[in-house]
Parts: C-alpha cells; sequence; structure tokens
C-alpha cells in the first residue's frame, strides 16, 4: 500500500477537458503519492464525459473539487492556499506529465529547509530529447540544483504558512496575470526567504493549446490588453521602472511583427491599455489574500 506523503498538490484549471483528467491520473499514480490534489476549478462548464470523471473522482475522495465562479489564477492559487490541508502546497498546471520522483523531491527539499520555494524542473515540448547535461547556463530546464531568484508557475512548492504571512499572490495580476511569479519573488526574497531549484522534482509541460491562458489569444497578435496588464503591473509594484518604460518598444520588437507590421499599431494598442489599466490597478493597492481573522498584509 502507498503512504501518501503529508503534502497539498494544488491545480487551478481553466477551460481545460481531456488532457486535465489525463493530469490528474498521472498524479495519483505516483508513488510515493501527495495526501491531497485540491483542484481549484474557474471552468463554466466542461464536456459531459470530463463532468462525470471529475465527479467520480470527488465522490470516490480521490480529488477535492472546488468550482470557483470567476476566473482568475491567483485567486483561484489564494483560494488553494486557504483550502490546502498540509503546511507544504505544490502548485501545478493543469496540463502536465509528472516524473516518478516529482512529489517526493518537493517534499524532501522541504525537509532539509524549512524556509525555502522549491522550483522544479519543468521540460517544455522544445525540450524533449535534448541533453543539458553540459549546460552551463541556468534555465528552468537544467539539470543542476541552484539558489535562484525567480521561478515557473506550473511548478513550485511553498509552505502555506510562509506564503500566507506574505500575503499569497495578488490577486491584481488579471486575466493573463503574467509576472505574478515574479512579483511574489520579489516579496518572498525581501522577506529574507529564498529560492531553490531542485532538477530532481521533474515534470513535462505539454502547452495544450486550448483553454488556460490561451483563452486569452495569443500575445504577439492580440489588440486586448490581457497579457500585458501583468508586466506593467509588476514594474509598478516592485519600482522596475525602466521595464515599464521600455516595454512598448520591446514589444514590438520581435520579428512576428518584422513579418507582420500591419500587427504593430494593435499591439501597441494593447500596450496603452495594458498599461493603463495597471496604473489603476497600482494606485487601488494590491489585492493580497484575506485570511480569516487577520488584516491584509498590503
Amino acid at each position: 500500500m502507498r503512504t501518501p506523503l503529508p503534502l497539498s498538490i494544488v491545480i487551478p484549471t481553466y477551460r481545460r477537458e481531456a488532457v486535465l483528467v489525463e493530469t490528474i491520473h498521472a498524479l495519483l499514480a505516483l508513488d510515493p503519492l501527495a495526501a491531497e490534489i485540491l483542484l481549484l476549478d474557474q471552468t463554466e462548464t466542461h464536456e459531459t464525459e470530463i463532468e462525470q470523471r471529475l465527479r467520480q473522482l470527488a465522490n470516490a475522495g480521490r480529488i477535492r473539487w472546488l468550482r470557483l465562479p470567476v476566473p482568475s489564477i491567483t485567486q483561484a492559487m489564494n483560494q488553494g492556499l486557504l483550502q490546502a490541508r498540509h503546511d507544504v502546497v505544490l502548485f501545478l498546471d493543469d496540463d502536465i506529465r509528472p516524473e516518478p520522483d516529482l512529489v517526493a523531491a518537493h517534499r524532501a527539499a522541504h525537509t532539509t529547509d524549512q524556509d525555502i520555494l522549491v522550483a522544479g524542473r519543468v521540460l517544455q515540448p522544445w525540450d524533449e530529447g535534448l541533453d543539458y547535461s553540459q549546460d552551463s547556463r541556468f534555465h528552468f530546464a537544467s539539470l543542476k540544483p541552484k539558489w535562484i531568484d525567480e521561478f515557473v508557475g506550473c511548478n513550485f512548492s511553498v509552505r502555506r504558512s510562509a506564503a500566507l504571512a506574505l500575503g499569497g499572490f495578488d490577486e491584481n495580476f488579471v486575466r493573463v496575470a503574467y509576472r505574478f511569479e515574479a512579483e511574489f519573488a520579489h516579496r518572498l526574497l525581501a522577506s529574507g526567504r529564498r529560492i531553490y531549484y531542485e532538477p530532481a522534482a521533474c515534470l513535462h509541460h505539454l502547452k495544450a493549446a486550448a483553454g488556460g491562458t490561451r483563452t486569452y489569444g495569443e500575445h504577439l497578435s492580440t489588440w486586448r490588453p490581457d497579457h500585458a496588464v501583468g508586466a506593467y503591473y509588476f514594474g509598478l509594484r516592485t519600482g522596475a521602472l525602466r521595464e515599464f518604460a521600455a516595454r512598448p518598444l520591446r514589444a514590438i520588437a520581435t520579428r512576428y511583427h518584422l513579418r507582420h507590421p500591419w500587427r504593430v499599431p494593435f499591439t501597441l494598442w494593447a500596450e496603452l491599455g495594458g498599461m493603463l489599466w495597471a496604473l489603476g490597478l497600482h494606485l487601488r493597492g494590491p489585492r493580497h489574500v484575506q485570511v480569516p481573522g487577520k488584516k491584509d498584509s498590503a
């Protein structure tokens, strides 16, 4: 009989169907497995077969399935922090394939050091089949452990108590929530905590073509500010004003825009909208998680 490790897996999900169920089954097959899988589901209505399978898993106690009415990555993650039954919380995307030691490696890293965020290895589709054993440059497919300054949101773990003490994730990172990880890392490092990259905690990110942040279109071609707003908000919140000011030019200085110059006005329109939206969010102040009995940590 498999003995579950005292760790909560939290999966925010939005408009994902078969790949979501495949992800859950892969996590349930791990040995050792996590003590709980908490699914924060922002999907309005699933396909009938997927809805039935998720309900079966929930009724059997294999997952905890919470439905949320408003799509928000950061709000779902904060609910995960509040609802998790274990202090070590592992956040995963809803379109991943885990390596066998994923859960065990995350848990072991927190046992060794009590006050860290653990960033796991992420193999993107373009990393498959490549040998990184001799690579001296750090990236999130690297094979060497390292103390780092940021993390990737699809594979990281943190102690629930530490994350809540920092106010959780800022819910002003709306829509695509671009750069929410960097802003949380900024606060975490400022608090004296550290980020450790553990390559043994490995998964394959499948980058499903539909659902998730892809619901909001492609960042290079959209005229909407859903991708840009997070970058400008991050700059305002962390004082990275040079990054804030330089982004409009960087947004159009791409090979895509060189090949599609008629897209430049649409991209600049999206950047302007994101900038104004971010200014409004910043002026209202951060929206941190509300812990019962405590005030906002802002």
